[in-house]
């Protein structure tokens, strides 16, 4: 529950607030100017997170958003295509950044409900080497996928998606911003989801906890490409010691609790399925998102959200009659309880008494 409002938030793992240790440890950080290569906090957490994934070198950016297209403008010319799920943050939700400042044509290939993308489309999607044709230089995946119910994409078909794509000469870039999530709910070290992956973007201020950051790995090569896209995109952030403080407690304490959500989120799919009302199966839930459907036709997602909201529980529409919710690091089991609760009251009443409610996720 939010220490500021006493609301539970479960709109995304991205409200979390940093803990007291983090806050004492951003105060005391040592710094220097990055862009220089002088910060010796933020050239720890690089050195922390590209030895955890089993990469060179790392490089610290603002957000997920900036990691995902600093890799993809590092891997791709201009006119270049890149294969991606249909439904892939990239291409969903990042405004079109690679094609906007990059030149980068997406090709979408559809996302099965697990996550993964089938080994013969993606193989079919490749273009063979035609003048009429763009160049099939990238493959994309993202693991947890969120729009997918964060399904963790397994071992066996990381290996096998980044051999195909090495197999034609294509580079494999893993969005990685739950990657924490997968690698706790499928017993794996994170370097091995990623051993066949050329770049991975992760993310320290989802389930992490971090209030600010992501990362970049890959070979030594392509960190130095990545850094100087980064500060083509406005990406060189000085004394970022001060965040990156934050981000070494995240990796070095919090990737194993996050099972903690995963059961809680689990414990939420369980209570909601029980209800009249909503639709959703608690056995896909494998991580810390729970999207469900709303079966009553007199209310509106927003309608729901909007009751949800008077009774201090924040969620988020998703589209159509769907909504998502995510747990964090302060959700607690009672608070889970407190949310299953305010659904059953909420269901109970006339959909038209409800005003709506509208937000953006992440």
């Amino acid at each position: 529950m939010s220490a500021i409002n006493n609301v539970v938030d479960l709109r995304s793992d991205t409200v979390t607030l940093p803990s007291d240790a983090m806050r004492e440890a951003m105060y005391k950080a040592k710094v220097g100017d990055d862009v220089y290569g002088e910060d010796p906090t933020v050239n720890e957490l690089e050195h922390i997170v590209a030895e955890m994934l089993g990469k060179e070198a790392a490089v610290f950016v603002s957000s997920g958003t900036q990691a995902n297209l600093v890799s993809v403008l590092s891997h791709c010319q201009r006119g270049d295509e890149m294969i991606l799920g249909s439904v892939a943050h990239i291409f969903m939700s990042e405004q079109g950044g690679a094609a906007i400042l990059g030149g980068i044509q997406p090709r979408t290939v559809p996302n099965q409900a697990d996550g993964t993308i089938a080994l013969a489309a993606i193989e079919a999607a490749i273009r063979p080497d035609n003048v009429h044709f763009p160049i099939t230089r990238l493959l994309c995946l993202e693991n947890t996928h969120n729009s997918c119910g964060g399904q963790p994409l397994p071992v066996s078909y990381m290996d096998e998606a980044g051999e195909l794509a090495h197999r034609h000469g294509l580079a494999l870039h893993v969005d990685g911003a739950r990657l924490w999530n997968a690698a706790v709910a499928e017993n794996a070290a994170p370097a091995d989801l990623v051993r066949n992956a050329d770049s991975v973007s992760v993310c320290l201020s989802k389930g992490l906890g971090a209030p600010v950051g992501s990362l970049v790995v890959g070979s030594s090569e392509f960190i130095r490409k990545a850094r100087r896209n980064r500060k083509v995109l406005g990406g060189g952030m000085r004394q970022a010691g001060v965040i990156a403080a934050a981000g070494i407690l995240a990796v070095t304490e919090n990737v194993e609790r996050l099972a903690d959500d995963h059961a809680n989120a689990h414990r939420l799919a369980r209570g909601f399925s029980e209800l009249d009302g909503i639709i959703l199966d608690p056995d896909t839930i494998k991580t810390n998102i729970v999207y469900f459907e709303l079966r009553r036709a007199d209310m509106t997602p927003a309608q729901f959200a909007e009751g949800m909201k008077q009774h201090n529980v924040l969620l988020s529409p998703s589209g159509g009659r769907m909504l998502r919710a995510v747990t964090n690091l302060d959700v607690t089991q009672a608070d889970i309880d407190t949310a299953i609760a305010a659904a059953k009251a909420v269901l109970s009443v006339d959909g038209e008494k409800l005003g709506e409610t509208h937000g953006a996720y992440a």
